[in-house]
């Protein structure tokens, strides 16, 4: 077996590099909540976001730790004489105020979505030379987080465009997250800790495995794979995003949402889910709620978890966290059930030492440990243990 025991665990058992942070003091550990582009795209409207904020409140999800509502692209038409951003009349007939509102009313933040070009990608109006203006519009709507992509932009780069709306939203008066989505494009993890809350780390994630798109669009499993080597960037008030869930949407088994929302979890990754959360099934609902895994991502210790062990389709990833335990994902990526091991120097740990092990997703004791685990997991599956000494 090929034993990763390199200084990128160290990296992550150490105390984070002091550094300049966004000093808006949010995103302390990584924001959670939903967005509407997975599942919906720009079929976006006052009465699908209510009805959304509605199920979140009451479903579990709110207690779970699912707080911020969030309308991607496609909610703006154009602006008026003196170049104020104008929500769709038809879709929102309230305006954008009543519905945060709305959504404040419910105990949910309220979020929105533009661009650092001219135009969105959805080709609608951008916030390019309105940033002072749609900032303090945003604010005074009541807007607690601001994704904001990278389509048709200006010929400078992602560090200045994104610098100057920090400044603006600094200069709004309200406090809101930044969401910087430009793709991973620069590298923006060596440079975003000073404007952003957090970065995208690659193109979009789509709605499969491993499947790749010819615009750049690529499965979680990907997306996972792009995400080792990235934790020395992430900490609090600053993350790296591997792109919002598909948990619950059409083509993943829930097997393999199981496992996608586990190694999130596990890569201290914001959890923005992207399905209809008024139409769950339980098995669905389970996986999004489970408050044991939801713990490991919002430690406070902030900490990206690291692939400690590849032996071909078999993995280990391992979260150092705050109380001094390790969170430790088992993944199987092969056809076939395998048994996958790990020995507590492989988690940054002396051997020969009992350790406590529990099941993060069974939610049992399964006793004590000398010196390693093991674990049979399913194809496609994950087994998920938090390991004490």
């Amino acid at each position: 077996m090929f034993r990763l025991l390199t200084l990128a665990w160290l990296l992550v058992l150490l105390p984070a590099a002091s550094g300049l942070a966004l000093t808006n003091n949010l995103a302390l550990t990584p924001p959670m909540g939903w967005n509407s582009w997975n599942k919906f795209s720009c079929d976006v409207s006052e009465k699908l976001i209510k009805s959304v904020a509605d199920a979140i409140a009451t479903n579990g999800m709110n207690a779970a730790g699912y707080q911020y509502v969030i309308i991607d692209d496609c909610w703006q038409v154009g602006r008026d004489a003196d170049g104020n951003i104008i929500a769709d009349p038809v879709r929102f007939p309230s305006g954008i105020k009543a519905l945060a509102d709305y959504i404040h009313a419910k105990g949910l933040k309220f979020g929105i979505y533009s661009c650092a070009g001219t135009n969105t990608c959805a080709g609608r109006p951008g916030g390019l030379f309105h940033e002072l203006q749609d900032a303090r519009t945003y604010a005074a709507w009541g807007v607690d987080y601001l994704k904001y992509d990278w389509c048709n932009h200006a010929s400078e780069t992602a560090q200045q465009a994104y610098s100057r709306m920090r400044d603006a939203l600094q200069q709004s008066g309200r406090p809101m997250v930044f969401s910087i989505c430009e793709w991973g494009q620069s590298r923006p993890w060596l440079w975003a800790t000073n404007v952003g809350n957090l970065w995208r780390t690659t193109s979009d994630i789509q709605d499969c495995w491993d499947c790749r798109r010819d615009w750049g669009g690529m499965g979680f499993t990907h997306i996972l794979d792009l995400q080792a080597g990235l934790e020395a960037f992430a900490g609090p008030g600053h993350w790296n995003d591997p792109d919002m869930l598909e948990v619950g949407n059409s083509a993943l088994t829930d097997t393999e949402c199981k496992s996608h929302f586990s190694l999130w979890c596990i890569l201290a990754a914001p959890l923005i889910t992207g399905n209809d959360v008024r139409n769950m099934k339980p098995a669905i609902q389970h996986i999004l709620t489970n408050r044991e895994l939801i713990a490991v991502d919002q430690d406070p210790l902030g900490r990206q978890g690291i692939r400690v062990l590849k032996n071909g389709e078999t993995e280990v990833w391992m979260k150092p966290l705050a109380d001094g335990s390790r969170a430790v994902v088992f993944f199987n990526r092969g056809a076939v059930p395998v048994e996958i091991s790990v020995t507590w120097e492989d988690l940054g740990y002396p051997g020969k030492h009992r350790a406590t092990v529990r099941d993060l997703w069974a939610e049992i004791e399964l006793g004590k440990f000398k010196n390693q685990f093991s674990a049979t997991v399913a194809p496609h599956d994950v087994s998920v243990v938090r390991v004490t000494p």
